[in-house]
């Protein structure tokens, strides 16, 4: 079963791990982080954290009914409509330890421009509005390797149909 097709949502907890508790729990899971990823977790935010508890569910860009353009706004907004809420910022590490059983993507390619083949990006607020700074995380899984990955993009950015997101329900 596809995790963009499901109706799964998963419960999850932020907030109760310091950073080094988290990237502890991150490598005991043998979770692999790309730079980008790095770089968002060495952000402040990761330093006032607040601790909260909810449900995450896995939609994609058709499922929450974008036509037109899929620009991020675009999709935060048609799934705001739809009754869901973008995440906490800090949501990705600990998202990626709670989906610990998601689908290997069917592809191993790394990057090319567009959300990659079995991604679930997260929902959540860009940290900064400079394009230079990783926009937010994403999760995958690659030959059985966990992955927890930041991604760049740009206001222009359309996102596919198919693309997944994590959204707080």
């Amino acid at each position: 079963m596809s995790d963009a097709g499901s109706s799964i949502s998963y419960r999850v907890r932020i907030g109760d791990l310091s950073r080094q508790e988290l990237r502890a729990a991150l490598d005991e899971l043998g979770v692999q982080l790309n730079a980008s990823a790095d770089v968002l977790l060495k952000s402040s935010i990761f330093d006032r954290q607040r601790f909260e508890s909810f449900h995450v569910v896995l939609r994609t860009v058709r499922q929450i009914g974008v036509t037109g353009d899929a620009t991020l706004s675009a999709v935060f907004a048609r799934a705001c409509e739809a009754g869901l809420s973008l995440c906490p910022p800090i949501t990705g590490p600990y998202l990626r330890l709670t989906m610990a059983d998601q689908t290997s993507a069917p592809d191993s390619v790394m990057s090319n421009g567009s959300a990659p083949s079995g991604s679930i990006t997260i929902a959540s607020a860009p940290l900064d509005r400079d394009d230079v700074v990783p926009k937010g995380f994403y999760l995958r899984v690659i030959d059985g390797v966990l992955w927890l990955r930041g991604y760049h993009a740009t206001d222009g950015h359309i996102w596919s149909p198919d693309d997944c997101f994590a959204f707080r329900t």
